[in-house]
């Protein structure tokens, strides 16, 4: 159960800042509508629970297998190998994951001034800054683990948006035809 609620912790993380800031952003467009009033605040934990839902959902997309890749070339050879180009690929986004993990941290933890807050909440911006070294720590893992499930365990990992255009090719000229 633990392990299950870990694989997917992205999802839930996401799933809570999305509802949170739309239901957010709905009070404020009542308050403002209906009430003449609005708060200040609203708009900008909205932006911030935004920021942290795009980082997050980043991770959810490399847990996916879902990140932005140039395909194209892969049509052009073996099946086997495209597997491993894509690791080797994905060595690369390591390198600057982790070298983008050493300067957020040292960012937030190093050189943020804690007199730094935000402009309505009042927060320590270095806990709003605190999404970058985790979430990107979090997508390291995820590809890594991606990775192992590939290379290792064997698995077909599916991007869940691609398209296969000679399925639509054919069902269009399958339609094209009745």
């Amino acid at each position: 159960m633990f392990w299950k609620f870990l694989d997917n912790i992205e999802s839930v993380i996401c799933r809570i800042l999305l509802s949170g800031f739309v239901v957010l952003l709905f009070t404020q467009i009542i308050a403002r509508e209906v009430f003449g009033f609005s708060f200040s605040w609203i708009e900008e934990l909205s932006v911030y629970m935004f920021v942290w839902f795009v980082y997050f959902g980043a991770s959810y997309a490399a847990l996916k297998g879902a990140h932005n890749r140039v395909t194209f070339q892969f049509r052009f050879l073996p099946d086997g190998a495209i597997k491993y180009i894509e690791a080797f690929a994905d060595i690369f986004w390591l390198f600057f994951n982790v070298y983008f993990i050493y300067l957020a941290s040292d960012f937030v933890f190093n050189k943020m001034n804690k007199f730094w807050k935000s402009q309505t909440l009042g927060i320590e911006m270095k806990y709003i800054y605190m999404v970058l070294p985790f979430a990107f720590t979090l997508m390291t893992i995820r590809v890594i683990q991606v990775n192992y499930r590939k290379l290792i365990k064997g698995e077909e990992i599916a991007d869940p948006d691609q398209i296969d255009l000679d399925e639509i090719k054919a069902a269009t000229d399958a339609a094209k035809s009745n």
